[in-house]
């Protein structure tokens, strides 16, 4: 793998599944690439929500917008400039609010391979 300057423009937008509303993500590097981990966008439609249990670790980036991200024991509000660290096994929700939101993401390992 080189450096590389990773921008919005290049990801390739997929449907997330188990999404209510529009969810998309877009990863720029990941398991095709050989590195440790998976790097990626994502957009989030107004009003959209999905719930997982975590496959991996995941760092979300808000870069545009605001999301809600829940667990069993707490609620988080992230906005532009705010992380959240999702550890692998624990059961989240994802809301994004009355507009669209953008992210950044890092997983730990790949998240394809893990869903699979």
């Amino acid at each position: 793998m080189k450096l590389r300057k990773l921008m919005f423009g290049e990801a390739k937008m997929e449907a997330t599944p188990g999404e209510r509303g529009e969810i998309f993500a877009g990863n720029l590097v990941d398991e095709r690439h050989g590195g440790p981990v998976t790097v990626g966008y994502g957009r989030w439609s107004a009003n959209s929500m999905l719930e997982q249990v975590m496959a991996v670790d995941d760092i979300m980036i808000v870069l545009t917008g605001r999301l809600s991200v829940s667990s069993a024991s707490e609620t988080l509000e992230i906005g532009p400039g705010e992380i959240a660290y999702m550890p692998k096994g624990e059961r989240v929700t994802i809301r994004a609010f009355e507009q669209e939101a953008i992210t950044a993401y890092v997983t730990f390992p790949h998240w394809r391979e893990a869903e699979s």
